[in-house]
């Protein structure tokens, strides 16, 4: 799982902000949203007849894959560079 999300901008005046985000603090705060889409996402899976067990088990895949992803966007002078450990 996830440890932190380093988000970094660049403004256009070329001046840097760094933002770190603890990934387990957001989770325990937004827990309640996430038992809900976990709800949401099994009757979703009842309906259209796939296994339960195996769609959480590949939710659980990718999110356990996230370490290690870094995505950079750019537009002109401005640009977000986000990092997950």
């Amino acid at each position: 799982m996830p440890q932190l999300l380093t988000v970094r901008l660049k403004r256009p005046d070329g001046r840097p902000i760094r933002i770190w985000v603890p990934v387990l603090p957001v989770v325990l705060v937004f827990s309640p949203v996430v038992v809900l889409a976990v709800l949401v996402a099994a009757v979703v899976c009842l309906v259209y007849r796939v296994s339960v067990v195996r769609a959480l088990g590949a939710g659980w895949g990718v999110v356990s894959a996230l370490p290690g992803t870094r995505v950079d966007v750019e537009q002109g002078r401005t640009a977000v560079l986000v990092t997950i450990r």
